[in-house]
């Protein structure tokens, strides 16, 4: 193989034809998949080494690389003399030789590049035999850190809050990464990503120039002409006039008077002969008796068909015909016997299954048609699929019919007084023929008896064709030449039809030849296909002669690859009898019937036509003719002259119908009497198609008769020959130049004469992604083909194609042998299988997108302007009338509660005056996952319980004032004692979430690095966590001889504590509060004695809170306002707080809200993630809820605590989902806090007249901003609905005390409202600053101090590190003032920077979990400049290749990036912290450390 790809020039060695014929075998027997390759060559060099010594002991590639040099003398000697070369392309796709050796020679002039190759789970390898599984990625990989709880309820996420990264010291091999990040640098992800870095560092196509303007700022680039690309030049063409129609003295005046001569007077005569699948005649249909039968069945439609005594049918109704391709005599009668009785014929295929390919748009065809009635025979009726009554079934989308055998028993005998009428052919319908369009719709032709007629006399005079002449048919006699040809011009002739079904050429693709041979046929009519497999066949007979042909009609002339067939098979059959001039290609369409055909030399036709075309100029649509030494040639043959009767001309393919200059490819149009007239009830396009007229550049038109439009593309050339170089169809225009799928198709073929590709089934189409074609290949692979195969196959076809055509392939899939959905004869359903890529449901086992190479219309990348000063700014913003934005809230020093406010300073303290004053008053109810009570406590138990534990850490624990202790306990009342007990001994309470015991190897590094960074003394906890701290399996996890002193405090001493410590300033420590940021950084911030009693009272405030409320908390209590809300709030305003631990949901989702009901709770708070399943959990059960007795009617606020953008969509589902419990539309409010302070907005506003009248008018708090003006750090707001928009909720009422400003991130200058910057806020409760163990306290002091560059400079403000911005609203506020509602668009750690613009990660999240059903969850990244995709399947593996496509697609158009890597993975590897946060940092770790076992990894090129 080598050496005939590299040109060797097999063909100027004279083999015998036996060695030939051997060759042939071998290469069938490849093809089959009967060989090995290894067998083959073996073979193959056995039978050449007394003919080509030459090519012994030559290593092949090695061959095939010297050869290059040489070969394009090697591919003109080809090309004269094309020899036969078979493929596995048993379908209808054939390479021309000549492309083939092009393709090589492209092919051998890139080097191999490294492309990084997919890595696959090996359960999705489709069907590969067991040598070619590619070991799974993993090793030896180590533990999973992200899929820990994987036998949990709905994939329950590991809610780790591990940390990442390694302190310092614990680095190994790592990688410094652009973000400054460490990274493992051993994986095989990253150096998959360095080869993918290093193949898009490549030059790309030339840079464009211009733009046009996507209504916004970002400019989409336009491809700007080629100043150097080919225009025509030649003179305009001009209507060209086909000879005219010879008039013949007893021509029929109908069709039917010619069927009625023949059959009364020749009824003897054969008409038609039916063969079986052994290739045995079966019946043999005589002119007489298709009259007869004709007759019997009009007479049966018309007059025993009735439904309630009305004749079924009346003259001009249309009929089904649904007859198998073996079934040639049934489907005449029926035709013929439909025209008889003036009734409409609609041919149409079997169908076979509820859902064959594009069966339903027949379905549409025939409802739109109007037909009731099926016509069919007996064996075809038993075989179609039956309902439970034993009637056929209706079909998806098909009208009802009713079905009518046709079979002799059901006809009845003519009356002896009735005669149909025969009338002259005139311009009534006559046959309807279906067309299916390049989206996929179903039209059908209207035929007359006009052109019908008209038609079979233009064939008869082009063909010469003569009486009792015998034609062979291997077409599909339902339409098309194989209708034309084989079932009405040859009944005009009285001609005898040797029909030959697909069926038998299947088992064997000589029977046609053998036909010819043994009936002595003067005519065949073929496709390229056709003759194709009868080359790989022809071994098997040595003494078929062809010598009785005048004309091989080969309907499919215009097809790219009919030129090599036509040869191929001319080289092996001249010695048989063939004479080459007996091949004559034809041209036709559904429209316009035969368009051009080329004549037998005895009807005096010019010399065949071969134009070698520039493949480059052609996409242009520019004629150059060029040598063939070019690799990127488009070799075509004529298909004749046009045809008798007819004008034709050529236009340009868009906008008005201008005729085309002499070298300009255009669409080619007819008119004449033998063309369809309109598409069935369809006026518009009718209009277009059936009724053109071509005008001259001067705008005159050509003529007063309309034109059809054929959808072939070409031109006319010397000797006024037709040449056709596409069809309108399958034309695909990228970047403004024009490809042909059928081209694309022809070079992916030539790639791999090694057999990869399954029978040759290859499809190609286009799909718009972002204003443009893009091109998509689809492939079946051999069931053998190994991963490595595929692979290397898919990468040298992108390198053909791209050196061919000059074109990239946006994306090239590779789907299982046998699975694309297959088109009536066998080939490929091209509109079907594109609706299955866009939907998802192609099911690929291999797929390459390259959307770095085809993408080339992005906008600009986003330069960074020299920055306006911030003094500059601020006289801008007054200038325009726009207000500095800052917004606080209520005033706290006016404030009633002052006096009480200096009491209150210590915490400690007012849990002494409560146990005191009200010693039994109930603080705290906890409740276990079955909804009882499990524990409770009021002052008096919690200040005894505090006491307790306060001794034993001085006497147990031996610990002084301002040692810090950890609490590791699960959420319950002895996390809130404990804290007050370490206030009470003067100790710094640090809360730590325990590590779950069936994920110590995840959970507790992170206890042990929180214990380690905060300095803890001492931990405390319950009995059964201190002996899991100690365990065996903890020892595996981490070092457990360094914990520090661990005390329980299930059982101590009921000891009195002398004295409780009283801090000397209100300065001083108070807690540690840990938390992990969803960047994956652990951060300790410091909470004072004044921000904690600050943050208490601004609480107690805004939510108006006393002893005599109730509220109920879902929410973790080991940090942020969690830990506030649970362990602090309480004490400080005396009300009762209701505890449902979160973890409780995973065995009783409904818990929370029950418990809402059942202690008729008005305000409660839960995270994201219990809302998120209390969503899921209880979409299905809220009427078994309702008749529980849950009611919801209670609940004024229900506030979900949060550090991010609100999540609207969810937020409004659960209000949308419990409105049936009674829970009020507005009671679900967002709240915001951070690091820095983690209580800023809080509480719904009760704004304006909606909240006094109670009116649901729209919620005043939710924006629209366009999301593209968001990356340029813009805010722009649009109206609902548009594109591109995103809808904001605000973050609810900023507490008392609390006063916000937006600055510019990076001059640190005020900035205007509705201007996005960095949330900055000042309030008492503010933290005091970071505690960390590597001293970088300095790197992020201006966290806690920063002040403005500008304008207010003395105020000392906390920068939160969130992007949002302030917008005054029309809307007042209870006190009258207008009201500021803040938005928070996102963390600036977590924005992704790419192209210059700035990027959120949920935004993208969002689009990508829209692309697709089976997406449940999406985490995106970047790494060195790639943005990484990490998708979630929930469904079949088999859907994970269908994502990539998808998501890559809906990333270009919604966010105008280019997805570098698509990881697909299974439900719940996302990890995400307690509060319901994607740590998007932690899975890219466990990406590049190859840790999430994905079952499928793609990288785009």
């Amino acid at each position: 193989m080598a050496a005939e790809r590299g040109g060797c020039s097999l063909e100027s060695v004279p083999l015998p034809p036996e060695v030939r014929e051997s060759l042939a075998e071998l290469e069938l027997e490849l093809s089959e998949g009967d060989i090995t390759q290894k067998g083959y060559e073996k073979k193959r060099a056995k039978l050449l080494a007394r003919y080509i010594p030459l090519i012994q002991g030559v290593d092949p590639s090695l061959q095939a690389d010297n050869r290059v040099p040489g070969s394009s003398q090697a591919t003109t000697a080809v090309s004269k003399q094309q020899k036969s070369r078979s493929t596995n392309s048993r379908d209808e796709r054939f390479r021309s030789d000549v492309h083939t050796e092009a393709v090589q020679a492209a092919l051998a002039k890139y080097k191999e590049r490294k492309m990084p190759m997919p890595s696959k789970r090996r359960s999705v390898l489709v069907q590969s035999s067991v040598e070619t599984y590619t070991p799974p990625d993993n090793h030896s990989a180590p533990p999973d850190v992200t899929t820990g709880l994987v036998e949990h309820l709905h994939h329950e996420r590991p809610q780790v809050a591990s940390v990442r990264g390694v302190p310092r010291g614990y680095c190994s091999s790592i990688l410094e990464t652009a973000d400054g990040d460490c990274v493992p640098v051993n994986s095989r992800v990253s150096s998959k990503i360095q080869q993918l870095l290093n193949t898009l560092k490549r030059p790309k196509r030339p840079p464009l120039k211009e733009f046009f303007v996507d209504d916004f700022e970002e400019l989409l680039e336009v491809q700007q002409p080629d100043p150097n690309q080919p225009k025509p030049e030649g003179n305009q063409t001009n209507v060209l006039k086909g000879e005219p129609l010879g008039v013949v003295t007893n021509w029929p005046p109908s069709l039917l008077a010619a069927l009625q001569c023949w059959g009364t007077t020749q009824p003897k005569a054969p008409c038609l002969t039916a063969l079986d699948t052994t290739g045995k005649a079966v019946y043999t249909l005589t002119y007489g008796k298709l009259w007869s039968r004709s007759l019997k069945l009009a007479y049966t439609l018309l007059n025993k068909l009735t439904t309630k005594n009305e004749p079924l049918l009346k003259p001009g109704d249309r009929v089904a015909l649904v007859f198998p391709n073996s079934d040639p005599v049934m489907f005449m009668v029926a035709f013929y016997g439909c025209l008889l009785a003036k009734l409409i014929p609609v041919p149409i295929e079997v169908p076979l299954t509820r859902k064959d390919a594009g069966s339903q748009q027949i379905g549409f065809l025939l409802g739109s048609c109007g037909v009731t009635l099926a016509l069919t025979t007996d064996a075809c009726q038993k075989g179609l699929p039956k309902a439970q009554t034993g009637e056929v079934v209706t079909f998806k989308g098909w009208p009802r019919l009713m079905w009518f055998v046709i079979d002799g028993k059901h006809l009845a005998k003519p009356a002896k007084d009735w005669q149909p009428q025969l009338r002259d052919a005139n311009a009534e319908i006559a046959y309807i023929e279906y067309k299916t369009s390049k989206e996929g719709s179903t039209v059908g032709i209207t035929v007359s008896h006009a052109s019908m007629l008209a038609h079979c006399h233009a064939l008869t005079q082009a063909c010469g064709y003569s009486e009792a002449e015998t034609l062979t048919n291997v077409l599909d006699f339902k339409r098309d030449a194989g209708l034309w040809h084989g079932v009405l011009t040859s009944v005009m002739n009285r001609m005898h039809v040797i029909s030959i079904p697909y069926a038998l050429m299947k088992v064997n693709p000589l029977s046609w030849i053998q036909k010819v041979c043994s009936y002595k046929a003067r005519v065949a009519v073929v496709k390229s296909r056709d003759m194709h497999w009868s080359l790989l066949a022809q071994r098997d007979q040595r003494d078929v002669s062809l010598s009785s042909l005048r004309m091989l009609i080969v309907a499919d002339g215009a097809n790219p690859w009919s030129i090599s067939s036509c040869d191929a098979f001319l080289n092996v059959f001249q010695s048989r009898g063939l004479r080459p001039e007996v091949i004559c290609p034809c041209a036709s369409s559904s429209e316009a019937l035969t368009v051009a055909i080329r004549r037998p030399p005895e009807l005096g036709g010019p010399p065949p036509g071969k134009a070698v075309l520039s493949m480059n100029c052609l996409s242009f649509g520019v004629i150059r003719v060029d040598t063939e030494e070019k690799l990127s040639v488009l070799t075509v043959q004529d298909v004749g002259q046009i045809m008798p009767g007819a004008n034709v001309c050529v236009v340009k393919v868009d906008g008005t119908p201008y005729l085309c200059k002499a070298d300009e490819v255009g669409e080619i149009c007819v008119n004449s009497g033998a063309t369809g007239m309109a598409y069935f009830g369809l006026v518009g396009i009718t209009k277009n198609v059936f009724e053109a007229i071509p005008v001259t550049a001067a705008g005159v038109p050509v003529s007063d008769q309309p034109f059809t439009r054929t959808g072939l593309l070409g031109f006319v050339g010397p000797d006024y020959l037709v040449f056709v170089v596409g069809k309108l169809d399958g034309l695909m225009t990228v970047s403004g130049r024009r490809h042909n799928a059928d081209d694309v198709v022809a070079t992916a073929l030539a790639v791999e004469p090694m057999k990869f590709v399954y029978r040759g089934r290859i499809a190609v189409f286009s799909v718009t992604v972002l204003h443009d074609d893009r091109i998509v290949l689809v492939a079946e692979q051999r069931p053998d083909a190994s991963e490595e195969d595929s692979f290397q196959w898919m990468s040298r076809v992108l390198q053909a194609i791209d050196s061919i055509h000059q074109v990239g392939v946006y994306c090239l899939a590779l789907v299982p042998a046998n699975t694309l959905p297959k088109a009536p004869l066998g080939g490929i359903h091209i509109s079907e299988t594109k609706q299955r890529f866009l939907e998802g449901t192609l099911h690929p086992c291999n797929v390459l997108m390259c959307p770095h190479t085809c993408v080339t219309n992005l906008p600009k990348p986003r330069q960074k302007q020299p920055e306006v000063g911030p003094a500059s700014m601020i006289v801008g913003n007054l200038v325009a009338g726009k207000r500095i934005a800052q917004a606080s809230g209520r005033d706290v020093t006016q404030l009633e509660d002052n006096d009480q406010a200096r009491k209150f300073l210590y915490l400690a303290d007012v849990l002494q005056w409560r146990a005191q004053t009200t010693p039994d008053h109930p603080l705290f109810l906890l409740l276990n996952s079955k909804g009882t009570v499990a524990s409770t406590a009021s002052c008096i138990q919690l200040h005894k319980r505090a006491e307790r534990v306060a001794v034993a850490l001085m006497e147990k624990g031996r610990l002084n004032v301002g040692d810090h202790v950890a609490l590791v306990y699960p959420p319950g009342v002895d996390l809130i004692a404990t804290f007050y007990g370490c206030l009470y001994a003067g100790c710094v309470p640090i809360t730590v979430r325990p590590p779950h015991p069936q994920n110590l190897a995840t959970t507790l590094p992170t206890v042990k690095m929180i214990v380690e960074v905060s300095k803890s003394a001492c931990i405390l906890t319950t009995q059964v966590i201190m002996k899991l701290l100690k365990s065996k399996e903890a020892a595996a996890a981490v070092d457990i001889k360094t914990w520090p002193t661990i005390l329980d405090t299930d059982d101590m001493p009921k000891k009195k504590l002398a004295n409780i410590f009283r801090p000397t300033s209100p300065d001083m420590l108070a807690y540690l509060d840990f938390s992990v940021s969803t960047t994956g950084i652990l951060a300790g911030v410091k909470m004072s004695h004044a921000a904690t009693s600050a943050l208490c009272r601004s609480i107690k405030l805004q939510c108006e809170l006393y002893p005599s409320r109730q509220i109920a908390i879902c929410l973790d209590p080991y940090c942020g306002l969690g830990f506030a809300l649970w362990c602090l709030c309480s004490v400080y305003s005396g009300h009762q707080s209701i505890l449902v631990p979160p973890l409780e949901l995973e065995s009783n989702v409904s818990l929370w809200l029950s418990a809402v009901s059942q202690y008729k709770v008005r305000v409660t708070f839960c995270s994201y993630s219990v809302m998120e399943m209390c969503t899921k959990g209880l979409g299905t059960q809220t009427d078994i809820l309702r008749m529980k007795g849950v009611n919801l009617s209670c609940v004024r606020t229900c506030m979900v605590v949060a550090e991010e953008r609100p999540r609207i969509t969810l937020t409004q589902s659960f209000s949308k989902l419990f409105k049936d419990l009674g829970l009020s539309a507005r009671a679900v409010s967002t709240t915001f806090g951070c690091r820095v302070n983690v209580a800023i907005c809080l509480q719904p506003n009760r704004l304006g007249k909606l909240a006094e009248q109670g009116t649901a008018g729209p919620d005043p708090t939710t924006v629209y901003v366009d999301m593209r003006a968001l990356r340029h750090d813009r805010v722009r707001l649009v109206e609902r609905g548009s594109p591109h928009s995103l809808p904001l909720m605000e973050s609810g009422k900023i507490l008392p005390g609390v006063k916000v400003i937006i600055a510019h991130t990076e001059t640190k200058g005020p900035l205007g409202d509705s201007h996005l910057g960095e949330i900055w806020v000042s309030s008492p409760h503010n933290a005091t600053g970071y505690y960390t163990v590597y001293g970088e306290e300095a790197l992020h002091a201006d966290h806690f101090t920063a002040r403005l560059s500008f304008g207010d400079t003395q105020t000392i403000w906390a920068r939160t590190g969130y992007l949002g911005f302030l917008r005054r609203t029309e809307l007042t506020d209870a006190s009258g003032e207008r009201h500021d509602a803040l938005y928070v668009v996102g963390s600036l750690d977590e924005t992704l920077e790419l192209r210059g613009m700035r990027y959120h990660p949920i935004d993208i999240e969002t689009s990508v979990i829209r692309a697709h059903k089976s997406i449940a969850e999406c985490a995106v990244f970047t790494w060195t400049n790639l943005l990484v995709v990490v998708v979630e399947l929930e469904g079949s593996e088999q859907e994970a290749l269908d994502l990539v496509a998808l998501v890559t697609n809906v990333v270009l158009e919604e966010h105008y990036l280019i997805v570098g890597v698509v990881v697909i993975v299974d439900p719940g590897v996302i990890p995400i912290n307690s509060r319901g946060e994607k740590q998007r940092m932690h899975l890219r770790d466990g990406f590049l450390a190859d840790q999430l076992d994905p079952i499928y990894v793609a990288y785009n090129m």
